[in-house]
């Protein structure tokens, strides 16, 4: 259990690996899964598995907000990003956070990454 003190930032900060809950845009229905991220400062990145592909992505595009579970919840709104150069940049932390053999084994599209505002 987090201590009472202890802030996302702070559990963010240990983790590897969060889960985010986004709404189905065609169910309606709460989607909870098991994502990677890396955060910058105040900024969470995430990068979909298969680019603007992922079934996740795509709900963020009809609600661009999610639920962010690191042993505590709380909820954003979200900002998709597709311009080349921002999602470069988010691939390029994904590699130096998990290393470029599993960015490689694990994502098959770089054509989409999501930014979460902290603050």
């Amino acid at each position: 259990m987090p201590a009472q003190k202890e802030t996302l930032l702070d559990r963010l900060s240990r983790s590897s690996e969060i889960r985010i809950t986004v709404i189905g845009r065609k169910s309606g229905r709460a989607i909870t899964i098991p994502v990677w991220f890396v955060l910058d400062g105040d900024t969470l990145s995430l990068l979909p598995v298969q680019g603007s592909d992922t079934q996740w992505y795509k709900n963020v595009l009809h609600k661009p907000a999610m639920q962010i579970d690191a042993q505590g919840d709380a909820d954003f709104q979200v900002v998709p990003v597709t311009d080349d150069a921002r999602v470069k940049a988010v691939v390029e932390k994904f590699r130096a956070k998990y290393g470029n053999g599993d960015v490689k084994k694990y994502y098959s599209k770089f054509d989409a990454a999501v930014i979460v505002p902290l603050r």
